[in-house]
């Protein structure tokens, strides 16, 4: 698997969430903080606004999509001085049952003004999160333009058109939607950061073609015994050159996010699968089990036995 892909498939976990929600004037919208989950809202009708307590507020338009990868809480509304009802939980979907869509296309009074959006959230895995994860902003805010992001806004239609009109299959399809938004906003996300002038960090590490090549490597063959060298060598640098472009971008050293990641992997194995110790040993590279669990205890504070049991 290539290296986004991979950390989308060890940091998310159980199945997201969506609802498709009509609000009508005036509402405001309080969201509760998730620990561990990350949340999305799209703006399919009207407009509205997203209030922060940290910052100011912040318009949004038909089209938008607004990502808030680290769980905090926020307030969407009609107007910013419109006040908040009780925190909505995103991990309850009772919590917005009153305003499911039913009524989107006949609302009370043609008069009052309507706002349609996609709501949902991913939950994120126990284990420390990826370095990408952190260098995500509080708020990613991809506005609507004209041609621009288009697979992020035929995946946005293809999810609006499955949660307004159930059909069968739907409970295939929308998980499998859900992760391709998340993949699109990401990917756009990342495409972007280095017209902002980003020079370090996961969005500087992945356009940078050494660095990223020596990811790929790592990613593809975590069981391999890398060295320093070999991957200066993948990356076609001296191994000084290599190490520094790579500490400087990454915010680690090479081996060090190699062991990282091997152990990230493993835990990902114990929580999500039944393979044997030994198979989750190699597979992170170990060809003694022994080896495997100091190194695991090591990093993840537990032993993988007691790890997997308790996860």
């Amino acid at each position: 698997m290539d290296v986004l892909s991979d950390v989308i498939a060890v940091m998310r976990t159980g199945r997201p969430r969506s609802a498709r929600v009509a609000w009508h004037a005036p509402w405001a919208q309080r969201f509760a903080p998730v620990p561990g989950s990350a949340g999305f809202q799209v703006i399919l009708q009207g407009p509205c606004w997203l209030v922060r307590p940290d910052t100011g507020p912040v318009p949004l338009a038909v089209g938008d999509v607004v990502f808030r990868p680290h769980g905090r809480g926020h307030t969407l509304a009609d107007n910013p001085a419109t006040p908040p009802t009780a925190p909505c939980d995103p991990d309850d979907p009772r919590s917005l049952a009153r305003h499911t869509t039913d009524t989107v296309s006949t609302p009370a009074s043609a008069d009052v003004p309507t706002t349609v959006t996609l709501c949902g959230a991913y939950q994120l895995g126990p284990a420390r999160p990826h370095p990408l994860l952190h260098d995500l902003p509080e708020l990613v805010h991809l506005p609507a333009h004209l041609g621009r992001h288009p697979e992020l806004r035929a995946t946005v239609d293809l999810l609006a058109t499955e949660l307004e009109a159930p059909r069968l299959g739907r409970d295939a399809i929308v998980p499998a939607l859900l992760d391709t938004l998340l993949v699109h906003i990401l990917r756009t996300w990342l495409d972007e950061q280095p017209a902002r002038g980003a020079t370090t960090g996961w969005a500087a590490a992945l356009h940078d073609p050494a660095t990223h090549t020596a990811l790929q490597a790592m990613h593809r063959d975590p069981a391999r015994p890398w060295t320093v060298a070999t991957l200066a060598a993948e990356a076609g640098l001296s191994r000084a050159s290599f190490s520094r472009r790579f500490t400087a971008l990454v915010g680690q050293p090479p081996l060090t996010y190699l062991t990282w990641w091997r152990m990230t992997t493993a835990a990902h194995l114990l929580r999500e699968s039944d393979a044997p110790l030994h198979a989750i040993a190699a597979r992170a590279g170990y060809t003694s089990e022994f080896a495997f669990a100091r190194a695991f205890k090591r990093h993840h504070g537990t032993a993988p036995g007691k790890y997997r049991r308790s996860e």
